[in-house]
């Protein structure tokens, strides 16, 4: 995946719950959990609007591009 996701690293960080981030942003842990997992194939900025209010980060530490072009055609 050419987006990686730092949501386990920041919650660490924050001494924060997967549980009580979903609480905070209106999300069900299923939803969250594919977010962590990177394998959600995408995001509403609502969604990573609210996550970066309450976990009181920058896009940018939640998400990183790993210099990979990722190609829809190796999928199985």
């Amino acid at each position: 995946m050419a987006i990686k996701v730092y949501l386990d690293e920041i919650l660490r960080e924050r001494n924060m719950t997967s549980k009580e981030l979903c609480s905070l942003v209106g999300i069900t842990e299923a939803n969250l959990s594919i977010l962590r997992s990177g394998k959600a194939k995408g995001v509403r900025f609502h969604t990573i609007n609210r996550i970066c209010f309450y976990l009181k980060c920058d896009v940018g530490d939640l998400l990183k591009f790993d210099g990979e072009l990722e190609d829809n055609n190796d999928e199985s």
